[in-house]
């Protein structure tokens, strides 16, 4: 009865009811314990958190838990889901792509990247971002100085691209150090380093300085230079200056400002040769010429090969033609043929236009990569008795020509009242090969020295008129008629809004003692002539071509070659015209000189040269119109 006494609870209450009530109290205090512990664990490894030491004194732990993201709407909340991705690391948050960015992804290639739009601007999962800045943390190299940083432009910018706050801050260009075996740019797995990456535009759709570097929330105050083994799609050398799409638009801009300087400057050299007299000047030196190698062209003719002829001096080849007013464009061949693609380029006249002829074709040919391509079309093909030539370049899809008319107007005969044939020249009609070119592109003519030939220059039972041979004709006139007729037939037949003409003047001789067939010399020849006062009297000749030329309908291109020729009494083949001499010849070797044609390469290289300063300008005038209309 004493043992059951002491169990009665005061008040009369049974045990049951009081260890219910003194067991939910145990419970209650545990509970408040519980939670007390819990909240104080948190604090200190969210403090632990916050400020655990880096190698990076801005902490990027701290900002990347404590930073706010912009929002569309322009409002900013905080990166509460960092804190869950560090307590539950496999947990990944919402991501706005549908494309996440892979881990090897190259974010430093060369592209322009719409912000509005490009999935790969949106960050895939907070843990991507704090993976790629310890990342950088762990490979960057603390021992660099800091005067060797340089100083990295950032905004209090996010990496949601689609932020209207999203704008470009321009900053002048800044040129880091160099450091020898230093790579300067890393390839990020985040799509926060993306923004910051070398080779890259990022179009934003609010108002931006164009092409300038945006750095978006990207906690790093500076960049050193990183010895780190990681993947790197830009070379070391490639970024000198921190903002690196202002290096890119400087760059591009540099372009430009180039281009537009080239332009400018290719503009004011045109307009300098459209006011030059390209034929008054001299000859300078230069030992950049010849335009080709001596007796690389198998086509150039025995008689002009002077160095497989046995010619000892060179110093001839190293000159070249500079007027006075403007400095000719040295002849580019790969140009050129650009030039004359799909066309149709005619030489007609004597043995001087068989000189360019085949200054043209050699120059041309040498820059063909397959010779091959370059050949003969029909070999020597007479056409009423005129012959002619033809090259082909094939890859081009064009012809350089040539027809033998040396006065440009028929020679014929004539049968007298004794039944006796006579030659004859007939001043009123024009080579009989003329309607095989009258439709071709460029046209060159020349004549004069057929004219300075015994026959020509007595006029006597020579020249004809319909029916009428003169007993005696001036060769003065009979040249006039004879232009007057070719002036005529040009134009009459040729189509100046497709063909081009150009008239090449008469070219110097240099016999001293004679003439070509009276023993002519000009072998001791081997400099030209320095002086003006040297040169020979203007030939009176180009004086009645003038005159005529000026009286035509159509443009007609004159070259007038007379006086730069005249200066170049070095450049004829004299005695080394051939190898092999006659018995003839080799009794008086001296008498036999060809003071009239040039050695190739020589004299008519030049000639071509200023061709092709005519079409430069040619084309450079269509162009202007062109877009004027």
């Amino acid at each position: 009865m004493a043992d059951a006494t002491k169990y009665v609870p005061i008040g009369g209450t049974n045990l049951s009811t009081d260890l219910k009530t003194l067991s939910s109290v145990l419970k209650t205090r545990k509970t408040v314990a519980f939670a007390y512990a819990f909240i104080i664990a948190f604090v200190a490894f969210t403090v632990f958190l916050a400020f655990s030491p880096s190698p990076n004194a801005s902490s990027p732990w701290f900002t990347n838990i404590f930073s706010s993201t912009s929002s569309p709407d322009g409002s900013y909340k905080p990166q509460i889901p960092a804190i869950f991705s560090l307590l539950f690391p496999n947990t990944s948050s919402p991501s706005n792509s549908s494309d996440p960015l892979p881990n090897n992804t190259n974010t430093s290639r060369s592209a322009n990247i719409n912000a509005t739009s490009s999935p790969h601007l949106n960050t895939t999962s907070e843990t991507q971002t704090l993976k790629a800045t310890s990342f950088l943390n762990r490979t960057q190299t603390s021992d660099v100085s800091s005067q060797d940083a340089v100083p990295f432009p950032t905004t209090n910018q996010t990496t949601n691209s689609h932020a209207p706050s999203l704008e470009a801050k321009s900053s002048p260009p800044l040129v880091a150090k160099e450091t020898s075996g230093v790579v300067k740019n890393h390839t990020f797995n985040s799509a926060e380093v993306k923004a910051i990456t070398t080779n890259q535009t990022t179009n934003a759709t609010a108002p931006a300085t164009p092409a300038t570097n945006v750095s978006v929330s990207f906690p790093v105050q500076k960049v050193p230079h990183q010895n780190s083994n990681s993947n790197s799609s830009v070379k070391a050398d490639s970024v000198k200056g921190v903002a690196s799409n202002d290096n890119y638009t400087a760059s591009l801009a540099r372009k430009q400002i180039n281009g537009k300087n080239h332009a400018k400057g290719n503009d004011e050299s045109m307009e300098s040769l459209m006011k030059c007299d390209f034929f008054d000047g001299k000859w300078v030196k230069d030992d950049s010429y010849p335009l080709y190698k001596p007796d690389s062209c198998s086509l150039v003719d025995e008689q002009f090969n002077c160095i497989r002829n046995g010619r000892p001096d060179k110093e001839y080849l190293t000159y070249k033609w500079k007027p006075k007013g403007c400095s000719l464009p040295r002849l580019n061949a790969h140009r050129m043929l650009e030039l004359l693609r799909g066309k149709r380029l005619v030489f007609v006249g004597d043995s001087l236009n068989r000189n360019m002829w085949e200054s043209l074709i050699c120059i041309l040919k040498s820059a063909v990569k397959d010779k091959k391509k370059v050949y003969e079309a029909n070999g020597r093909v007479h056409f009423r008795g005129e012959a002619s030539y033809s090259f082909i370049f094939k890859d081009y899809h064009f012809s350089v020509e040539l027809f033998v008319s040396p006065f440009l107007v028929q020679e014929g005969e004539m049968t007298d009242k004794n039944g006796t044939k006579k030659e004859t020249l007939r001043l009123d009609l024009v080579g009989q090969s003329s309607s095989q070119y009258k439709d071709a592109d460029i046209i060159i003519f020349n004549t004069g020295h057929w004219w300075t030939h015994d026959k020509t220059s007595k006029g006597q039972d020579y020249y004809q008129e319909g029916s009428h041979v003169y007993s005696e004709l001036n060769v003065l006139e009979a040249f006039r008629r004879a232009l007057t007729t070719w002036s005529r037939w040009v134009d009459a037949n040729i189509n100046p809004s497709k063909t081009v003409v150009f008239f090449r003047g008469y070219s110097a001789s240099h016999f001293s003692g004679g003439q070509w067939n009276s023993g002519g010399q000009c072998d001791s020849e081997t400099d030209p002539i320095d002086n003006e006062k040297y040169l020979t009297e203007y030939p009176d000749k180009m004086i009645v071509l003038e005159k005529v030329l000026k009286n035509m309908k159509s443009r007609v291109t004159y070259q007038n070659v007379t006086r730069m020729t005249d200066f170049r009494k070095d450049g004829h083949p004299s005695i080394y015209r051939k190898q092999n001499l006659s018995p003839e010849e080799r009794k008086s070797p001296l008498r036999y000189q060809d003071c009239s044609h040039w050695c190739l390469p020589g004299v008519p290289d030049i000639w071509n040269e200023i061709l092709y300063a005519e079409l430069l300008m040619r084309e450079y005038r269509n162009q202007h119109e062109q877009k004027k209309t």
